[in-house]
C-alpha cells in the first residue's frame, strides 16, 4: 500500500474524511514507515545492538558488585533496562517527525486529501513496532543469559503495558519534535529529560540505597512504576501497585502533552 491509495478518500459535507477513513489513513502511513525498514534493514540492526550492549554490560559488568552474583542482577535489571530502553526509542519518533517537517515532507502530505493528523498518527503507531521488536530481543537475550521468566502470560502482558506507556511518551518526542530546529536539538531535549528520569529510579538499583530526598523523588518517578511493574510481570515482584500507578502516569502525560504537541503540530502546517 502506497500514499496513492489515500487520493480519494470518502469525504464529509464539510470536506473532510470521517473517522472511518482516518483511520484508514492512520494505517496507510504507519505501513509507509514499515516499509522504509524492509529497504533500509539495518534500521533493525540498530535497534537490536544498543539494548544488546546495555543488557550485556551491566548484567556482566555491574552485577557482580550491585547484586553479588550477575545471575541475581540479570533477575533484577532486566526489567529495569526494557524500560529504559523502551523511553529512549521514543527518542527516534522526536528526531523522525522533526526531520520529516525540516524536508517538506510533511507539506507534501498537507496537498493530499487526507486527515492532517494521519501522517504523525502514522508515525507515531509505526514506531510501536520498533517497541515490540526491542522488547523481543532483550527477553530473547536476557532467556539465553539465564533469565527466569514468570510466566508467558505475564510477558505479554508487560509487553502491552510497556507499548502503551511509550505511546504515552511518545507525545513527549512529538512536542520535541515539532518545537525544534535540528535533530541534534531533539536528541539533546529527549537526553535532558530521559537520562536524570531513568538513572534515578529503579531501573537499575533499589531504590532505598539512594540519599533521603532522590529516594523519595524515585518513589514518584514514573519510570520507577513502570521498571517495578515490568519487574512484576517478568520476574518476581509486586504488580498491582506498581502497574496502576504507570497507568496513571501514562494517562497524565497523554492528556498533558499529546494536545500540546498537535496545537503545535497545526501550527506548524499553516
Amino acid at each position: 500500500m502506497t500514499t496513492a491509495a489515500l487520493d480519494a478518500p470518502t469525504a464529509d459535507v464539510a470536506g473532510r474524511p470521517n473517522p472511518a477513513d482516518t483511520v484508514r489513513q492512520i494505517l496507510s502511513m504507519a505501513w509507509r514507515q514499515m516499509v522504509r525498514i524492509k529497504h533500509n534493514p539495518f534500521e533493525l540492526v540498530d535497534l537490536s545492538l544498543s539494548p544488546v550492549m546495555f543488557l550485556l554490560l551491566f548484567v556482566y559488568v555491574f552485577g557482580g558488585q550491585m547484586a553479588g552474583s550477575t545471575t541475581e542482577y540479570l533477575q533484577y535489571v532486566l526489567g529495569g533496562l526494557i524500560a529504559q530502553n523502551a523511553i529512549f526509542l521514543t527518542m527516534y519518533t522526536g528526531t523522525g517527525i522533526n526531520a520529516d517537517l525540516r524536508k517538506g515532507v510533511y507539506d507534501r502530505f498537507r496537498s493530499l486529501p487526507i486527515a492532517r493528523s494521519a501522517p504523525l498518527a502514522g508515525k507515531i503507531f509505526a514506531d510501536m513496532f520498533k517497541q515490540v521488536w526491542s522488547i523481543i530481543v532483550m527477553l530473547g537475550l536476557g532467556l539465553l543469559m539465564g533469565f527466569e521468566l514468570r510466566s508467558v502470560f505475564g510477558a505479554l502482558l508487560a509487553a502491552v503495558i510497556l507499548v502503551a506507556f511509550a505511546l504515552a511518551i511518545s507525545w513527549v518526542s512529538v512536542l520535541m519534535g515539532v518545537l525544534a530546529d535540528s535533530e541534534e536539538k531533539v536528541q539533546i531535549y529527549a537526553f535532558v529529560v530521559i537520562m536524570p528520569l531513568t538513572f534515578t529510579s529503579s531501573a537499575f538499583v533499589d531504590v532505598r540505597t539512594m540519599p533521603g530526598v532522590l529516594e523519595t523523588w524515585a518513589n514518584v518517578n514514573p519510570v520507577t512504576h513502570l521498571a517495578d511493574a515490568m519487574r512484576g510481570l517478568l520476574s518476581d515482584g509486586p504488580i498491582a501497585e506498581p502497574l496502576g500507578w504507570t497507568a496513571v502516569w501514562a494517562v497524565v502525560i497523554l492528556v498533558v502533552t499529546a494536545p500540546l504537541a498537535m496545537r503545535a503540530y497545526k501550527k506548524k502546517m499553516v
